[in-house]
């Protein structure tokens, strides 16, 4: 039911469970425990060209099938089903990571992939299930919450699985690293739990031309070439689509590898813990602020804000030195990061056709994903030739030249027109 209550608090507690795996395992612990448990230690410009690599490899995956994914659950009513097998495939390979041995980084590399696989995946049929919960009037207020729920959700276990890892005593736990691996079982655990009111109280939108899914997947073949036609003739679409490409790729970027870079320049791991820590509960409350301060200046400019500040983040992420330094650069980001993300999804509801959602996120995602190709790879590339992990922070700066630049040139008002007549077609 749209803007159902009930409904819109189940969509978003999914964000609530699985962005334990963006905050423990992905932007966490893993890069710390990958430097010091699972590669060489000795070599941190060679761990961040693998971590790097890992997270290009799953974005690559992912980028591949999620519009072709994404066509097969429009043409079948398939969402959730999808949505539930990504899911499972996370929750496993998360939870698998407390298997893997010290020294065995290609096995904590694959699991890593999988899971990441899952979570990326799971997500694209999350974003599209949004449009069956929200109206066009309440869209940036129900992806903003989903974004701020998920960061406390996230923030809540993090904090938790850090206590663990720094007092390992006050759990009965044996040590530090021990702690670590039992964090990747309590997300999997949580990611479980939270995902269970999605899958019972929200309904997806019934197609009406529902088909067996084995005909899905033929059919969803053929609708991909088409959808590829349709992005051209919706060319606000195709520029918003670029436009993103390149922005979200330094978020994702500066997200995935930030722990990483702040290791590799020689914080100590508490401080780089407690500025995550910091990020995620500024980001709970920024995030529904972010959508109130969209509506006093409008969404692509709100977008456009934050594409600057972060590029004034990653110049100032070059040049810090002292320990404060990270923790401000810390508070900025959770100021901005959630406003980014949710905006830029509700964004893009107004400009596809609703009836297509899965298809057109699945490109929304595609994109996204093979952005993070570049991003991760750039910087370790950039660190591994330069042997400067600055440098290779730095290069990051100019995804968020490009994508801003491409933003300024997408015309929403436009973009809202056609996809309505799109609909008035069918």
């Amino acid at each position: 039911m749209i803007d159902d209550k009930k409904t819109i608090f189940s969509w978003a507690l999914y964000d609530w469970g699985n962005s334990a795996f963006a905050t423990t395992v992905m932007a966490g612990f893993f890069p710390l425990f990958f430097k010091a448990y699972w590669a060489n230690p000795n070599n941190l410009q060679e761990s961040t060209f693998y971590l790097g690599i890992a997270n290009s490899i799953s974005a690559i995956l992912v980028a591949a099938f999620a519009p072709f994914l994404g066509a097969i659950a429009d043409k079948g009513t398939a969402k959730k089903k999808f949505l539930f097998l990504f899911a499972f495939i996370g929750i496993i390979m998360t939870g698998g990571l407390w298997m893997v041995g010290q020294g065995m980084w290609r096995m904590a590399i694959l699991f890593y992939i999988a899971g990441t696989v899952g979570f990326s995946g799971g997500n694209i049929f999350y974003d599209s299930l949004i449009t069956g919960v929200a109206s066009e009037k309440k869209v940036d207020y129900v992806s903003s919450l989903g974004f701020s729920l998920g960061y406390i959700g996230g923030g809540v276990l993090f904090a938790v699985n850090v206590l663990m890892y720094l007092k390992p005593e006050l759990f009965g736990i044996a040590d530090g690293a021990t702690a670590i691996k039992i964090s990747f079982l309590s997300v999997a655990v949580w990611w479980a739990v939270f995902s269970i009111p999605i899958f019972l109280f929200v309904k997806e939108p019934y197609n009406k031309n529902k088909i067996p899914i084995h005909t899905a997947i033929r059919q969803g073949w053929e609708q991909l070439i088409n959808t590829f036609k349709e992005i051209r003739h919706l060319k606000v679409v195709g520029m918003f689509l670029l436009a993103y490409w390149f922005y979200i790729d330094g978020v994702d970027t500066i997200v995935r590898m930030a722990v990483d870079y702040g290791v590799a320049i020689g914080f100590e791991s508490s401080i780089l813990i407690t500025a995550l820590l910091i990020t995620q509960f500024v980001a709970f409350p920024a995030t529904l602020l972010y959508s109130l301060f969209a509506k006093k200046i409008g969404v692509k400019n709100s977008i456009l804000v934050a594409i600057f500040a972060y590029g004034i983040i990653t110049v100032l992420g070059y040049l810090m030195n002292e320990e404060w330094h990270f923790y401000a650069l810390a508070i900025g980001i959770g100021c901005f990061q959630g406003g980014i993300q949710a905006l830029s999804r509700s964004l893009y509801t107004r400009i596809i056709p609703k009836h297509k959602s899965a298809e057109f996120f699945g490109f929304y995602n595609m994109l996204g994903k093979f952005a993070a190709v570049i991003g991760p790879a750039l910087m370790g590339g950039v660190t591994l030739y330069t042997n400067n992990n600055r440098l290779g922070i730095l290069s990051i700066l100019i995804l968020f030249i490009v994508g801003g630049i491409l933003l300024m040139k997408v015309n929403i008002e436009k973009g809202e027109e056609k996809a309505k007549k799109y609909l008035e077609k069918i």
